[in-house]
């Protein structure tokens, strides 16, 4: 591999490139869908492909192929250096990478056991029990279990003198029951909703969240959904568990710290920011107890590697620190930008360009943007709300571009009571403005309830790419929340 990535590098330099990288990406995927006892879907996928990114008269190229042979390279660095080339034709600044990143490391994700040695009749046998306990509910229509894995091998080499080896492995699982009755149609999901939870681990990760274990709860609880009054409406205390205060987190605060959104290089797709630049290191996102990181060393997190897609390495940024606002996710060319508007800014980047696969261009994406744990266990947090609902598991949400004005809906909720868990409410929904939201923040439970979950469909860029994100979250509550039919 090496011989075809300093030919690349080699001929972008003769042919004008000031600056070149060669990403060799190759991917396998392992999808297993179980649907009311029978298998419906298994899936092994192969991809492999290269793609060469340079810098030449001051202005980006890319071109990229599946071919991994010698004239291809040729053919298709050559492509990126016209590229770049016609692209300076319209630039409006040269592009600056700041300081120099050359690594030769290689990093493998922490497995205990290698999820694709299992033997196959072993996942599909424990997705069809699963199966089987979710739909002994009786009302339950439909249940699905899924597991996932996936193993990318990549390259990164570049002329700064990077020659980056990594093998990421991911595992996901999810169990749902769907149940039917009484004009309703509702649904729980394990560990997580919308397929599965899913981390950088093997397939001890499988085993520890018990789907078997889990699922027979997942039945009854969808059932009793059906006959559970509506949740009501009206301002009142919210307590949000994990899983759902991950996508908060995500949605509010992940997407509008990408710095290429705030800067409005992505805007047609995916929206831009309301943390514009004037706001950094100033502005109060949350309240006092409200911290903030993006760390891409988390272990076991969705986003987490050794080296970003620049070659950059992993690691931790602080991102609203006591309630403001401090940090932006970051590439190589907008840390410079950032720093040129408040020289105290850090001149490198975090390490947070990833693409999907070997035929897209790196884009700023999130790594495991977490909300850090507080003081509290669980019991004490309920024990001491007098009045207010508490939400579960996501079912829907929507947030406008500039990641300000939201709404979220979740699987189930209670209602508490004088310190207790009380009636069982369904189609429960919260709305808020992202700042008023995290301000109302007055209580985190603690590590013991601490999960970095796994969100794997985060959509962004054009041509679109999907990024795996992880978000570490426990319960925590908010005061003064818009619950249910806004009136």
């Amino acid at each position: 591999m090496r011989d075809l990535t300093d030919r690349a590098l080699n001929l972008a330099k003769v042919q004008g490139a000031v600056y070149a990288d060669m990403r060799v990406v190759s991917r396998e995927t392992q999808n297993i869908l179980v649907k009311n006892g029978s298998v419906q879907n298994l899936t092994l996928d192969n991809t492999q492909g290269f793609g060469v990114r340079v810098i030449a008269d001051g202005a980006w190229g890319f071109a990229s192929s599946h071919r991994l042979e010698t004239a291809e390279v040729d053919r298709v660095t050559a492509l990126a250096v016209q590229i770049a080339k016609a692209s300076a034709l319209a630039k409006m600044q040269d592009v600056d990478l700041g300081p120099a990143e050359g690594h030769v490391e290689t990093y493998r994700t922490p497995v205990e056991i290698d999820p694709f040695a299992v033997p196959l009749n072993d996942k599909v046998s424990l997705l069809l029990d699963a199966d089987k306990e979710a739909r002994s509910v009786k009302g339950v229509r439909v249940a699905t279990s899924s597991m996932t894995f996936i193993r990318e091998n990549k390259v990164f080499a570049s002329t700064e003198g990077s020659y980056i080896e990594q093998e990421i492995i991911e595992s996901g699982l999810g169990v749902v029951a769907v149940a039917v009755g009484q004009g309703e149609v509702q649904k729980r999901s394990y560990p997580n909703s919308f397929g599965r939870h899913q981390g950088t681990a093997g397939y001890e990760f499988i085993k520890h969240w018990d789907l078997v274990g889990n699922a027979r709860r997942m039945g009854e609880e969808a059932v009793a959904l059906l006959s559970a009054p509506q949740c009501p409406s009206g301002v009142t205390t919210l307590i949000l568990d994990g899983p759902q205060l991950a996508l908060q987190v995500h949605e509010s605060c992940g997407h509008p710290i990408e710095l290429d959104r705030v800067f409005g290089t992505e805007a047609a797709y995916a929206g831009t920011s309301f943390l514009t630049p004037e706001k950094y290191g100033t502005f109060r996102y949350g309240s006092d107890i409200v911290n903030i990181t993006a760390d891409s060393m988390t272990p076991g997190g969705l986003g987490t590697y050794g080296y970003d897609d620049e070659g950059v390495p992993a690691q931790k940024t602080d991102i609203v620190k006591d309630g403001i606002f401090v940090g932006y996710l970051t590439s190589r060319e907008t840390a410079g930008q950032l720093r040129q508007i408040y020289p105290g800014a850090p001149a490198r980047s975090n390490g947070s360009m990833r693409a999907d696969g070997w035929n897209r261009i790196p884009i700023i994406r999130m790594t495991n943007v977490s909300l850090q744990p507080g003081a509290w266990t669980l019991d004490d947090l309920i024990a001491d709300t007098d009045d207010g609902i508490y939400m579960i598991t996501n079912k829907s949400w929507s947030i406008d571009d500039k990641r300000l004005n939201f709404q979220f809906g979740t699987e189930l909720a209670y209602e508490v009571k004088n310190g207790r868990l009380g009636q069982l409410y369904k189609n429960a929904t919260y709305t808020d403005i992202t700042p008023h939201f995290w301000a109302n923040c007055d209580a985190i439970c603690n590590v013991d309830h601490w999960v970095v979950w796994g969100t794997p469909n985060c959509g962004k860029g054009q041509p679109g790419q999907v990024a795996h994100t992880g978000h570490g979250a426990a319960p925590a509550r908010f005061r003064n929340i818009q619950v249910g039919v806004m009136k």
